[in-house]
């Protein structure tokens, strides 16, 4: 967790999981707040070491790797916490992350990690898409939904903190299948991304990159092969795939090793996204059978 300098009052915490920092006068931002309070210690003290002012929090999207250390950070110092609509309401409430990758069961003691659920936090601003004002600091902040919900990125001084609507392909090709809720969105994120004039980005994983769009377009071909795959794969099963033969296949297709419940629900909320895709361009469809779902090539 280094802290890294972008321009005179830009910067962001470099590590797997990325942090945003920016101040103006006696304000200091932070963009995301880390996986968890060890995390968290290690911002507070950078800042301090640079006599760096912390005054406010924004929180990109509702994803315990990105709000993790919130809650340490609130009992430490008095912050103005600031969030996206629909996302805080998971902030307030962590429990509702586990919850609904649990098909809305309550979840087994082993999905309640700190991956999955962070320590509910107090939101003093709820915020969409447009001019945010963070004391002396001003965003504009940007929708980008399909990783999550409702997930704001941020742009100050011209430079974009993309939260996870793009990865750095380092990560993307770690995780194999990356983690999103509606490809649709995912991808018009992309495009959008595409389309903005900045002099840099910040992804929430990977480096920040002057010239990222690159980075974004091969963003695009990525998801859209895993689609190609997954299309291929069903037509090479006339009777198509119940859900579970569909994720063991996009699995061992990609040489994924799920050895834990809550990794399993990751990749399943995934693979049913991107099929999801298929079903809305009516490629596949959806339908029950046998008491489970299936999906089937059209």
């Amino acid at each position: 967790m280094e802290l890294t300098k972008i321009s005179e009052n830009n910067y962001y915490f470099s590590s797997s999981i990325n942090v945003g920092y920016v101040h103006e006068g006696q304000s200091g931002l932070l963009i995301d707040a880390g996986l968890d309070a060890q995390a968290m210690k290690k911002i507070i003290k950078q800042l301090k070491e640079n006599n760096l002012p912390l005054t406010h929090l924004f929180i990109t999207h509702a994803h315990a790797d990105h709000y993790g250390g919130a809650a340490f950070l609130q009992k430490q110092q008095s912050v103005y916490t600031i969030a996206p609509k629909f996302e805080e309401a998971i902030l307030r409430y962590p429990l509702l992350e586990p919850l609904y990758l649990f098909q809305g069961t309550k979840p087994l003691k082993t999905m309640r990690t700190k991956f999955l659920e962070g320590a509910p936090i107090t939101i003093d601003e709820v915020v969409e898409e447009g001019q945010v004002r963070c004391g002396e600091i001003q965003l504009t902040c940007l929708a980008f939904p399909g990783h999550s919900e409702y997930q704001l990125g941020v742009i100050s001084n011209g430079y974009l903190y993309a939260a996870d609507s793009y990865f750095g392909m380092e990560a993307l090709h770690k995780h194999k299948i990356p983690y999103v809720v509606d490809v649709d969105d995912t991808l018009k994120s992309l495009q959008r991304l595409l389309q903005l004039s900045c002099k840099g980005a910040v992804p929430g994983h990977g480096a920040f990159e002057e010239t990222f769009y690159q980075t974004v377009a091969a963003n695009i071909i990525y998801h859209e092969h895993i689609l190609k795959e997954m299309e291929e794969l069903l037509t090479r099963h006339d009777e198509g795939l119940s859900q579970e033969e569909l994720i063991y296949h996009m699995c061992e297709f990609y040489e994924i090793e799920v050895s834990t419940i809550a990794s399993w629900m990751l990749f399943r909320t995934a693979i049913t996204a991107y099929a999801t895709k298929l079903v809305k361009d009516e490629k596949a469809t959806f339908l029950v059978k046998k008491a489970a779902l299936w999906i089937q090539s059209t």
